[in-house]
């Protein structure tokens, strides 16, 4: 899968551009906060629906302006296909694909497979578990249709058992408990289940990734916590109706679901310096991206938001190594040093466009057919 042709309006600070791109790498110079990661952000766009960064949609327009649009042409098994989005503030998002519009948008997860890694990775090992858990519903989402509705499913329950939580209790009937739980309970199973399954596929190309990027002996682990990893679901949410109704939530479930990060037997969040977290990350995401190809219908883009930054080089080399490899197809880059991408793409004999990107505006200004 290939992004021939981006246009953006309004979208954060690039207030318009109109983009064509290589078909392996295209990398993005510029300082920090002049629009490199808002291009990035607006290609995760078009493929999930929703910011990489800002989950509330109307705070990605631009603020002079009331409206918002994503557009863009990918080549997809040889096929032309159109993806389009607009915003307006205190409206609801349009979604289209060849000029047609989602009846959901969970129809279009997956169609555009792609992987990011960015500094706000450092979240998944400091940050709380629902940083953790993204990382597995992003995966599992785009080629697990039935992981997906399962998901959907789940959560939708959850919002009206918490409803019922907080409700006055002398007029809520138990029945209706014993409904959402019975949806939760079953939808949770299969959440829990393809989890498990891909945790345990996961981290042998986690550990590959790894190796090669540190050429260490050092073992990466990822451990899937889950109360449902030893408890009956059904059984835990009756015996604690009577507390989340104290708590006014559900305090049980998939939802709490985490991922221990470790490196030899030692939680990360606790040993891992700052060039270790980051290359754990890039092997993770690497390895994300590596899964999602041999799962997939279609080869995801790969998004590069100033990975090099805190890193050896002799790790920035091995990193370089992989992504101008065979195994890559579209990449996006980007980096506020010149010296990186210069060294990058003289180790490629792949057609690369490079482009300075300057308070919002974005010019190519080299390429490499």
């Amino acid at each position: 899968m290939v992004l021939e042709h981006l246009s953006i309006l309004n979208y954060k600070n690039i207030e318009q551009s109109d983009l064509y791109f290589s078909p392996k790498i295209n990398c993005f110079l510029g300082n920090n906060g002049m629009g490199k990661t808002n291009l990035l952000d607006a290609i995760y766009y078009l493929s999930f629906c929703k910011s990489y960064t800002n989950p509330i949609d109307s705070q990605n327009i631009n603020h002079d302006a009331d409206f918002m649009m994503l557009q863009g042409w990918y080549n997809i098994h040889e096929k032309q296909e159109e993806f389009f989005c607009s915003l307006k503030r205190r409206q609801k998002k349009h979604f289209k694909r060849n000029k047609k519009e989602y009846e959901k948008l969970s129809e279009h997860i997956g169609l555009l497979p792609l992987v990011m890694i960015s500094p706000a990775d450092s979240n998944l090992i400091t940050g709380g578990s629902d940083e953790r858990r993204k990382l597995m519903d992003v995966v599992l989402s785009q080629f697990d249709k039935e992981y997906l509705h399962s998901l959907i499913k789940y959560n939708k329950a959850l919002q009206q058992r918490n409803a019922l939580l907080k409700a006055d209790q002398t007029k809520t009937d138990n029945t209706l408990f014993e409904l959402w739980e019975d949806e939760m309970a079953r939808e949770a199973i299969i959440i829990h289940q393809r989890r498990k399954q891909f945790i345990e596929q996961f981290i042998p190309t986690f550990q590959k990734f790894y190796d090669f990027i540190c050429q260490s002996n050092e073992v990466v682990r990822l451990s899937y916590i889950s109360h449902l990893n030893e408890t009956d679901f059904s059984e835990l949410l009756k015996q604690r109706r009577e507390r989340d109704k104290i708590l006014g939530y559900t305090s049980a479930g998939i939802h709490k679901d985490d991922l221990d990060m470790q490196m030899d037997d030692y939680s990360m969040k606790r040993v891992g310096s700052q060039g270790q977290s980051k290359t754990y990350i890039v092997a993770l995401k690497l390895a994300q991206f590596d899964f999602l190809l041999k799962a997939g219908k279609t080869t995801p883009i790969l998004l590069l938001d100033d990975i090099f930054d805190k890193l050896d080089s002799s790790r920035v080399e091995q990193i370089v190594k992989l992504v101008v490899g065979d195994d890559f197809g579209q990449i996006f880059i980007t980096d506020t040093n010149r010296e990186h991408l210069d060294d990058l793409l003289q180790k490629t004999t792949s057609s690369y466009h490079l482009y300075n990107v300057d308070k919002g505006g974005i010019n190519q200004i080299k390429e490499q057919p």
